[in-house]
């Protein structure tokens, strides 16, 4: 196999990193009212309707004001950032071994993410990855999502670099074809082709 050439690694984080829950990333809503006594159709609503979460996820709508808003009107006494913690303790399913070979990965790496700034401090500060790679970029922070072109020129612009020095590591063919499209390299990470990346960064 000819080995990519690059200096900078971008891991994807839900569906690499972080192991994407069975179905849908937001499956646990369902348990809401059996769990916490909570209606999940007015929870999915207050955050996901109304193009609502696009804008979350660019980091111009605050997620926990939607949620305080939410559980105001549902006359929940449950403070808003602790139901946020708990909602992002469901989701943090970390790949033990794909977390073994970003450690191993000798270049320089960093986390490139669609999500909301303050799952993205909390993925950095408690679930540890902030020490574990120069930056996270994510969406929030950035104002774009993949495959914006602007996702991936904060990147380039932060390292540097040309997008032919820049590996992306990513589970979406979409975001993949965004890569593609700005020049970088790219790595689709599926079931079927994990196995390879190992070699692919030069860690075997």
């Amino acid at each position: 196999m000819t080995r990519l050439l690059f200096d900078l690694v971008v891991w994807d984080f839900d569906g690499v990193l972080n192991r994407n829950l069975p179905q849908e990333t937001y499956a646990w809503v369902s348990s809401l009212a059996s769990d916490r006594g909570f209606d999940p159709v007015s929870f999915e609503e207050a955050v996901f309707g109304s193009g609502r979460f696009a804008e979350i996820m660019c980091g111009q709508r605050d997620l926990l004001e939607v949620v305080t808003e939410w559980l105001g009107r549902e006359g929940a006494e449950e403070e808003p950032d602790v139901f946020l913690r708990g909602w992002f303790e469901h989701e943090a399913t970390p790949d033990p071994e794909v977390g073994q070979w970003l450690d191993a990965c000798r270049h320089r790496k960093v986390i490139g993410t669609n999500n909301e700034p303050r799952r993205s401090d909390y993925i950095g500060r408690d679930m540890g990855f902030g020490a574990r790679v120069e930056r996270i970029f994510s969406s929030g922070q950035i104002g774009a999502v993949k495959p914006d072109p602007a996702f991936y020129r904060a990147i380039e612009e932060w390292a540097g670099l040309d997008g032919g020095r820049i590996l992306l590591i990513d589970d979406s063919s979409k975001y993949i074809a965004g890569a593609h499209s700005r020049g970088w390299n790219a790595f689709h990470f599926t079931a079927a082709t994990r196995h390879r990346l190992p070699d692919i960064l030069g860690i075997n």
